[in-house]
């Protein structure tokens, strides 16, 4: 177990340094733009979960933990200490990318508010356009249905899982898609942990209204609830869409990332 939790921490600190990493290069060094946000996303998710495969399955996000426990035969006390490993994995790496960004920061934003706050977490609208509370989580919802959907769809072995190792790649890839499909509305979060981990550090180092968004409304609930809602929904649709018609279920772990020649 505390070789699982570890594997998480690690696999989701990588996540997160490339994440808020460049967003902190385009918003505050005004190097790259979106597409380079969405690649090094995705990028990060392939890398974390390189790390962590092996050990703990690299589930790097909360709502994907409880999708494997709710549809999967992922152990249930397992499901809060892998959130909390994956949590303090993204908030590490936010402090560091906080830390590294210090002069770069201050410089774009000396009073630290919205126009960088969503380096490190998510707003309606990415805090400029006129999308409410609501919106923004029905956005989450429905990205992170997609996300889950995809992963279970991509480790399935009964389905046509990608060989020779290229899971995480592929992994990345859905990360990337979803970075320019769905990035508008609220800044496709799709991981409680990715939000929330980094929303905590951003707070302590002087971002003082990190729990508010841009009307001034507590935000921070948006980016965990509508990615666990989320997740249920995408396993939900893939058990009940495809699944079931997949051939008779052969052996395969909880929560793993399949093997494959």
């Amino acid at each position: 177990m505390v070789g699982e939790l570890s594997a998480e921490f690690t696999g989701t600190m990588i996540l997160i340094l490339f994440g808020t990493g460049v967003v902190a290069q385009v918003v505050a060094g005004g190097l790259g733009n979106h597409d380079s946000i969405s690649w090094a996303w995705g990028l990060g998710v392939t890398f974390g979960v390189y790390v962590a495969a092996r050990i703990s399955g690299a589930h790097l996000n909360p709502a994907v933990t409880l999708s494997l426990a709710a549809f999967k035969g992922f152990p249930w006390p397992k499901v809060v200490p892998y959130a909390v490993a994956q949590t303090a994995g993204a908030f590490v790496a936010a402090l560091l990318v906080r830390w590294n960004y210090t002069e770069v920061l201050a410089k774009a934003d000396p009073g630290h508010t919205l126009k960088t706050q969503f380096v490190f977490s998510t707003l309606p609208g990415n805090g400029v356009l006129p999308v409410s509370e609501l919106g923004a989580l029905r956005d989450q919802v429905m990205g992170t249905a997609i996300l889950v959907l995809l992963i279970f769809a991509i480790t399935d072995l009964l389905n046509t899982p990608p060989g020779g190792n290229m899971g995480p790649f592929i992994t990345g890839l859905i990360v990337v898609a979803i970075g320019m499909a769905w990035g508008t509305d609220a800044g496709y979060a799709i991981n409680p942990a990715r939000d929330f981990g980094p929303r905590l550090a951003e707070f302590i180092t002087g971002y003082r209204g990190a729990w508010r968004d841009q009307y001034g409304n507590y935000y921070f609930w948006v980016p965990i609830v509508g990615p666990l809602v989320g997740g249920l929904v995408g396993a939900a649709l893939y058990k009940f869409l495809v699944s079931r018609y997949l051939p008779v279920p052969g052996q395969q772990e909880p929560g793993r990332t399949p093997a494959r020649d």
